[in-house]
């Protein structure tokens, strides 16, 4: 029981540092040219809203390879 809340602790800072990663990636990306005039708003919520995906899929990779990894002890 308690390697599961290891586990959950684990994954919760790891999508957190991931999207952090993400956002700050995406920083030096130039949308003012995809961005229609009076459509600020409605732009910055598409970028954190692809920041949030971007970042959470790696993290859900990165994690996945931990777990799969740590499965491989049961192949043999």
């Amino acid at each position: 029981m308690i390697s599961i809340g290891y586990f959950s602790i684990i994954g919760m800072l790891s999508h957190i540092i991931f999207i952090y990663i993400t956002w700050t990636a995406m920083q030096g990306i130039n949308f003012e040219p995809l961005v229609r005039k009076n459509r600020v708003v409605e732009a910055r919520i598409i970028i954190i809203f692809m920041t949030i995906v971007i970042g959470a899929g790696v993290s859900r990779f990165v994690l996945d390879i931990i777990q799969w990894s740590q499965d491989l002890i049961y192949l043999f």
